[in-house]
């Protein structure tokens, strides 16, 4: 059985040939970019489905939306380094 470098490894070295045959980076990974927190229409999909709302009150909603989720996703992650330090240190 392969070690966890060594399966690392092998891993860095099929995504690096599969992006070597690629012809369309971008199209490649439009649908996960679409879907992502980073994007902006995703918020926009998730503040407002239907498209009801004006597209500058999504907008607006959904970057305080987007603000909001990467906010609390800092704050997690500052909790999570504290743990680990106060871990650490006992």
């Amino acid at each position: 059985m392969a070690t966890p470098n060594e399966r690392s490894a092998l891993a860095s070295a099929a995504a690096h040939a599969r992006w070597a045959k690629e012809d369309d980076r971008a199209g490649a990974t439009a649908k996960a970019r679409e879907n992502s927190p980073a994007s902006i229409e995703y918020w926009m999909r998730k503040i407002d489905p239907q498209e009801r709302m004006p597209r500058t009150e999504r907008l607006k909603r959904a970057g305080n939306a987007k603000a909001a989720y990467w906010k609390a996703h800092a704050l997690k992650m500052r909790q999570a380094k504290a743990r680990k330090a106060a871990e650490a240190a006992a």
